[in-house]
């Protein structure tokens, strides 16, 4: 069975897209530490981070970095995380999260509550 962010690639399942190309795609977290907290997927399904090869990680680093860039000139934080956790989904991908201190990359803490308008919005702001 394809991994979420599969059927969120494949429109099955509904996103606020932020960017993609033929290779990464990349939406806003569902439920985010930050207003810009963003997912950024490779389109191929692969498990684990460091099992993509060497040219795909390098690729998708370089597509994660425009999107930090927008991320730090669009929302007011200090720097943007970049936090590889892989647990939780069984689909490689980053976390950008927008930060000021540590703390505000505290996945333990509580979660934002946005409303699809706050979404949207945040989105368009990162295309």
């Amino acid at each position: 069975m394809a991994s979420i962010f599969s059927r969120i690639i494949a429109g099955e399942i509904p996103c606020y897209k932020v960017a993609e190309n033929d290779k990464f795609f990349a939406f806003l977290d569902i439920a985010p530490l930050a207003k810009g907290h963003t997912l950024v997927v490779p389109k191929r399904e692969v498990d684990y981070f460091y099992d993509l090869n060497d040219d795909e990680l390098a690729e998708m680093i370089v597509f994660a970095k425009q999107i930090a860039k927008k991320i730090k000139a669009t929302t007011e934080c200090v720097k943007v995380a970049t936090v590889v956790l892989g647990l939780e989904v069984a689909h490689a991908h980053i976390h950008l999260i927008p930060m000021n201190t540590e703390k505000d990359v505290d996945f333990g803490r509580e979660k934002l509550k946005l409303t699809p308008e706050e979404f949207v919005e945040i989105a368009n702001s990162l295309q």
